[in-house]
């Protein structure tokens, strides 16, 4: 192998697993954005009833997520991607014959199985593909097909279904997935460091301890981020800003992809702290300046803030979670992260649910830019205390 294919990040192999990411991630987000709209409009249901189709979706993510390392060892990475592609798609399928709200729920859990379990497979094998000088970079571009697909999945739903029945729009969200399904065979993954294991499950099959301190952070930071994503329509509409909710995300997605290339650069060249510590400042800014809205010019201005603040953490923490691990433990690193950064996001709907309905949505993104703040002290002592961990090793090897 040439020097030149060593160092590269955009291999064949890399761009098939970006683009099969990419079409999960769309048909995730655009079902997100139109099932509680299905669930009222055509299966009569109540607005408590159309949020369980996100609620039971992400439940059962969380809940595989813990076994999907194990999957991915006992399977191999190849077949583990194929066949999850696989039931997703099938997943998707089955929702054009769905018209009864529990078959629905029971489908939203059946799919959230799939997702778990594609989305761990493929940021393994994405990490796996990518120079290990060059990881934050790298792992910066994976991230955005899923920063795409935020804004095109449900930019693409809620045009089209205003023209075309329910029905046609799932069938073509499930086309979508045998795109992806086909490109999955197209993506070469090695197996090479992988070991025999037993069917034995154990604690260590679940969790990679390693990767837990900086999970944590994550968690806090989907947290935060689980108000915007959960209540920013909600808030809109209370100020008069309903109508520019769409071009919130726009700015929100652009100052995402416009800065990663040099975030992530900026992460393999000066080491995670320089874009962690200015990027969580940033986000923590945005969500103050969300909080005082009442105009077209903040509303844009703070979604242009949290999409440069929040848009450099997750792919940040998601590499340090990689890097903790050895490099056959990157399909477990990869499941604890996850496991950590979905449960902030159910648990932070919940919870700012009863908040903003207590005390207002303006003292809900005050208490997010706090919970930031919060986690750049957690940051600080969880990246010192491995510090201290390593140097406590380097100390005994010279003994």
């Amino acid at each position: 192998m040439s020097h030149s294919n060593q160092t590269s990040i955009w291999t064949r192999p890399f761009f098939m697993a970006l683009v099969n990411n990419f079409f999960i991630f769309l048909v995730f987000y655009s079902l997100l954005t139109v099932l509680p709209l299905y669930v009222i409009d055509e299966l009569h249901g109540t607005e408590g009833e159309a949020g369980l189709a996100t609620t039971i979706f992400l439940l059962s993510a969380i809940i595989v997520r813990p076994f999907s390392g194990k999957i991915i060892e006992l399977l191999g990475r190849k077949k583990t991607l194929i066949i999850s592609v696989m039931f997703f798609g099938i997943s998707s399928f089955i929702y054009f014959w769905v018209n009864d709200f529990y078959l629905l729920m029971g489908l939203r859990f059946f799919h959230g199985i799939w997702f778990s379990i594609g989305t761990t497979v493929l940021v393994a094998i994405a990490a796996d593909m990518i120079p290990p000088h060059r990881k934050g970079e790298g792992l910066g571009y994976f991230a955005m097909s899923m920063n795409l697909a935020v804004v095109v999945g449900p930019f693409i739903s809620l045009a089209l279904i205003q023209w075309i029945p329910y029905s046609a729009l799932f069938m073509g969200l499930a086309f979508v997935i045998v795109i992806g399904f086909l490109c999955s065979f197209g993506i070469q993954v090695s197996e090479e460091d992988r070991e025999e294991v037993s069917g034995r499950l154990t604690f260590k099959d679940l969790i990679e301890i390693k990767a837990i301190p900086i999970s944590l952070v994550g968690f806090l930071t989907s947290f935060a981020y689980s108000g915007i994503m959960s209540f920013i329509s909600v808030y809109a509409k209370s100020v008069g800003l309903f109508e520019s909710v769409s071009l919130f995300f726009v700015v929100f997605a652009a100052a995402m992809l416009l800065s990663r290339p040099y975030t992530g650069r900026l992460y393999d060249r000066s080491g995670p702290n320089a874009v962690i510590y200015p990027s969580l400042i940033i986000f923590a800014i945005g969500l103050i300046l969300l909080s005082a809205t009442h105009s077209v010019f903040l509303l844009l201005v703070a979604g242009t803030l949290i999409g440069l603040g929040y848009g450099a953490l997750l792919p940040s923490f998601q590499t340090m979670s990689i890097q903790a691990a050895p490099k056959r433990r990157t399909g477990h690193a990869t499941a604890t992260f996850f496991i950590f950064y979905d449960l902030g996001i159910a648990v932070g709907s919940f919870v700012l649910g009863v908040v903003s309905s207590q005390f207002g949505f303006s003292t809900l993104y005050i208490i997010c830019s706090g919970v930031i703040l919060v986690t750049i002290v957690v940051y600080k002592v969880v990246t010192n205390r491995g510090k201290h961990d390593e140097n406590q090793k380097a100390g005994v090897l010279e003994v």
